[in-house]
């Protein structure tokens, strides 16, 4: 289930996934359609079954012609040969929460009941119904909840640091002043026993008394704000710089992007959640702090296109001063939707295997990996790999009958 499920990458997943299904795309841009983890035995990201939650009213394929109408990820004339898929996921999205989301992602919301009016428990409740309605009217044994929900803005009043006890006391004290809308999401899903994937920058969706709840619980969860452009390149490129010993003086970025991410972005408030997240890598990396800053601004008419362009001043032998620039120009949602596919059959593959807690093998699709001080993108695809390879040792020396279903 997929938090925010009419946004541009959450169309973008289940329209891949659909399209995967039925034979009218590769699995380009998939991390485990690499060799590594063909022994693993993932679900394939066709047989998903998709649902959700979003605050926007609209209808599913309408929504999903307009998006792909802006931006030309999938020819709309194949769209009839997806569409009983598309049919089915509509059924299967709920109205979402607002709560206390600020003023940004609230003004979306369809209506005001999406809001502040209910009791914290109340609307983890519903939540937690929508969940079980989701599993049984679809007969799902294991589910996966995905947060790809806009931006919302840090808490100023204590920020996200409670533990379990402090987040049960307060939803049960209804203190709305130490909640955001994420907070629901994560407890309903956790709660309910399914995997936690935060893929936003959002600090109510993943501290660490949500970490805590998932071990209780046993459920695998892992976060947040999924890597796929500038940082992406941040993190691969920055290791040179210190394998070369060479001193990075300045690394300024610049970031132009159009969606709905974009327009939310706009906001001061829920930009800065995203800035603090892009922030971190880069000094973890070279272990030091360079002058370092990253910009983002709104430009409506890119649509779901985005633009990086980074300056990387740098010093060497005989303090000899010198620079690197480089343009990123990618699709946003093309970018993340294959990632979305493999964290959810990475986050599956995780609870069969009975894990539960942090999930750090997933360090590398992430700007903020939760628990993981590395930041060096090859090392971090390198513990995915490691992790990969010790699973298909263990399958291999399991009973019979497990290995070969693995194993297939």
């Amino acid at each position: 289930m997929i938090v925010g499920a009419l946004g541009h990458l959450a169309t973008t997943t289940m329209v891949g996934a659909a399209a995967m299904k039925h034979g009218l795309c590769g699995d380009t841009g998939m991390v485990t359609a690499l060799d590594p983890f063909a022994q693993l035995g993932l679900v394939d990201a066709g047989n998903l079954v998709f649902g959700g939650w979003d605050i926007r009213k609209g209808e599913l394929t309408s929504t999903i012609k307009r998006i792909l109408g802006e931006v030309g990820y999938f020819d709309t004339e194949k769209m009839p040969l997806i569409q009983d898929d598309l049919d089915a996921i509509a059924k299967n999205i709920f109205p979402g929460s607002a709560f206390n989301s600020g003023e940004a992602i609230q003004g979306l919301a369809a209506d005001r009941s999406m809001l502040n009016g209910r009791r914290v428990s109340q609307l983890i409740s519903g939540l937690r119904s929508d969940i079980q309605r989701f599993k049984a009217d679809n007969d799902i044994a294991d589910l996966v909840v995905v947060n790809l929900a806009s931006t919302e803005p840090p808490l100023d009043r204590m920020g996200f640091d409670m533990t379990l006890d402090e987040l049960e006391r307060a939803i049960g004290e209804d203190d709305k002043s130490a909640i955001r809308a994420s907070t629901l999401y994560a407890y309903a899903a956790i709660d309910a026993g399914a995997v936690y994937i935060n893929f936003t920058p959002s600090g109510g969706a993943m501290f660490d008394g949500l970490i805590e709840l998932a071990e209780k619980r046993g459920v695998p969860i892992m976060g947040s704000d999924g890597k796929t452009g500038e940082t992406l390149v941040k993190t691969a490129l920055a290791p040179m710089f210190a394998c070369r010993n060479l001193n990075v003086l300045s690394w300024q970025g610049y970031n132009i992007l159009g969606n709905m991410d974009g327009a939310v972005l706009a906001h001061s408030e829920n930009k800065s959640s995203k800035i603090r997240s892009k922030d971190k890598a880069l000094s973890r990396i070279l272990g030091y702090k360079p002058h370092a800053q990253v910009s983002i601004d709104y430009v409506p008419s890119l649509g779901d296109r985005k633009t990086a362009w980074d300056f990387i001043h740098f010093e060497g032998f005989l303090n000899t001063k010198m620079s690197l620039q480089f343009t990123w120009q990618g699709c946003d949602s093309a970018l993340a939707a294959p990632l979305v596919l493999d964290l959810v059959r990475l986050g599956l593959f995780a609870k069969k295997c009975g894990e539960s807690g942090l999930m750090p093998h997933l360090a590398c699709f992430f700007k903020s990996p939760v628990g993981v001080e590395e930041h060096n993108l090859h090392r971090q695809f390198q513990m995915l790999e490691a992790y990969a390879a010790q699973q298909v040792e263990t399958l291999s020396r399991a009973e019979p009958r497990f290995a070969g279903e693995a194993l297939n």
